[in-house]
């Protein structure tokens, strides 16, 4: 089993990719885009790609750290890095960069099929019916549903369901829609 990444590392490749692509990435797309590399990676190697964990939110899933990293963005392209703060002096520092070709090729493939579609239709798609976020979802109707967290063992168990059931009328890719996360 691998060691998972810290998820603002990976979102930064993935910016830094994007970059080079010429694709340009809101807060929203990087959310969703995020979780589907994570799914992608967990299912083909048993192992999580990011640590922590993503929760479902009214957009879709969500990871914690990565929001509150690129929350200043808004609902525009982001262009800049996230970084760490150090706890005993408080100063910002780059975030260790992940140098793993396996994780990179993963991240220029998904960009490459993914990486275009407008925010609504990442969403749309995040939102499929009986996905890891809509098993949570609806779980959270009639159970207790801890911070409505998506598990690595529902991902595993459920991220299939992604591609069936997208809908026939997606998100218009409104910029708008980009702005609320909860």
């Amino acid at each position: 089993m691998g060691v998972a990444h810290d998820p603002r590392a990976i979102a930064n490749l993935m910016l830094d990719e994007a970059e080079r692509l010429g694709i340009k990435i809101t807060h929203l797309s990087l959310q969703k885009l995020l979780y589907f590399a994570h799914g992608m990676y967990l299912v083909q190697t048993k192992s999580p790609l990011v640590s922590g964990y993503f929760e479902a939110w009214e957009l879709g899933p969500v990871h914690p750290s990565v929001y509150r990293a690129f929350k200043g963005a808004g609902s525009v392209p982001i262009t800049f890095r996230a970084t760490a703060q150090d706890l005993l002096t408080g100063e910002r520092r780059e975030i260790q960069k992940a140098d793993d070709p396996a994780v990179t090729g993963l991240i220029q493939q998904l960009l490459n099929s993914y990486g275009r579609l407008s925010p609504g239709r990442l969403v749309d798609l995040s939102h499929a019916k009986k996905s890891p976020w809509a098993y949570v979802v609806d779980k959270s109707r009639t159970d207790v549903a801890l911070g409505l967290r998506i598990t690595d063992a529902n991902v595993v168990e459920r991220f299939r369901h992604h591609k069936v059931s997208i809908g026939e009328e997606p998100r218009s890719g409104d910029p708008s829609e980009d702005t609320p996360f909860a």
